[in-house]
Parts: structure tokens; C-alpha cells; sequence
């Protein structure tokens, strides 16, 4: 694939979207980021992930937060020059939204039932289905509130995306084939 492209992932919490994007970052062959990059806003913002993501997850108005508005504005930034200077893997980030416009974006949302989630956070936390019932509903929700906020969307709204996939029941490798095979077929149409 000669054109720079960009693949964003959203998903649920407990579907495997760190390692599907892992998989499918070797598997094209280019860089992934995630939360990573934010490690750039802590130093210029002197905050530490923690305190990042109790700012995102905040369910007030984030217009009450004065540094989250600019907070959001640079990690845009981020993730659209990272996107213009190389083909690229953006794990969450809101990416659907940021590169709505892209002709070279690959929105991808990954889904599965709650039992599948509640075992794979259960076993991999060490928690009871209780707990990873509770972690899971915090977890999406904050996430569902953060990409309202700022893109005024639901991240569930399947229009977004150009493929949302239920995982369940397939493996992370499998996965990551499968979407960069559409996304092959898609570069290769542009």
C-alpha cells in the first residue's frame, strides 16, 4: 500500500482492542498508538495518566474542567500528525470522529456479548463476575461520555465505522487478519 493510511479502533472494554491493534499494527506493518501518546500532553500539561484520565472520565460538563477542552484539542493534533507523517494504527482516541473526512481512514468498532467481556476482564483482573460487571459498565460508560462530549456521537452508532465486528469467541491474530485484509481492500480501491 503506497498511500498513507490510518486504522482507528474503538471498543468495548473486555473485547481485546489493545491486542487486536498490537496484531494488527505488525501484521501492516506500521506503528500503534494509544495511550502512549498522551505521554506528551502529562509532560506539557504536568499531569500524570491518572489524573488524564479522571479529567476524561468525569461525568459533569467537561466545559468545568478549563484544561479539558485544550487537553482534547492537542491530543487531536497529535493523533492527525502522527496520521500525515505515517500510516498508522490509533487505538481509542475518539479516531472515528478525528479523521471522519480521511478517504485513507479505516473506522473500525469492535463488540461482544457482556458474558464473553465479564470472563475475559474477570480472569485477566483476577476479579469476581460482580466486579468485572461493575468495571466493565465504568469503563464504557466513561468512554461513551468522553466521545460524546467531543465528537456530540455515540461510539456505538455503527454509521462511524466502516466495520464493527463482534469478536466473540475469535482469537486477537484472527481478528487483526481479517480487518487488515479489508483494509487492504480498501487502500487498494483508492
Amino acid at each position: 500500500m503506497d498511500k498513507k493510511f490510518v486504522v482507528t479502533i474503538g471498543r468495548e472494554f473486555g473485547t481485546g482492542g489493545r491486542k487486536i491493534a498490537v496484531e494488527l499494527a505488525q501484521i501492516l506493518g506500521v506503528e500503534l498508538y494509544d495511550k502512549g501518546l498522551l505521554r506528551q500532553l502529562e509532560d506539557r500539561y504536568n499531569l500524570t495518566q491518572e489524573e488524564i484520565d479522571k479529567i476524561k472520565a468525569t461525568k459533569k460538563s467537561w466545559w468545568f474542567e478549563p484544561i479539558s477542552q485544550d487537553l482534547y484539542n492537542d491530543e487531536e493534533f497529535i493523533v492527525r500528525s502522527l496520521a500525515e507523517k505515517e500510516s498508522c494504527v490509533i487505538l481509542g482516541r475518539t479516531g472515528f470522529h478525528i479523521f471522519r473526512d480521511n478517504p485513507y481512514a479505516f473506522k473500525v468498532f469492535l463488540i461482544a456479548d457482556k458474558a464473553f467481556r465479564r470472563d475475559k476482564v474477570a480472569r485477566r483482573l483476577n476479579i469476581n463476575e460482580g466486579s468485572a460487571d461493575l468495571l466493565i459498565n465504568k469503563v464504557d460508560d466513561a468512554r461513551e461520555t468522553f466521545t460524546h462530549t467531543f465528537s456530540g456521537k455515540s461510539r456505538y452508532d455503527a454509521r462511524n465505522y466502516d466495520l464493527v465486528l463482534n469478536v466473540a469467541g475469535l482469537e486477537p491474530k484472527q481478528i487483526a487478519e481479517f480487518i487488515a485484509e479489508c483494509v487492504k481492500e480498501r487502500m487498494s480501491n483508492h
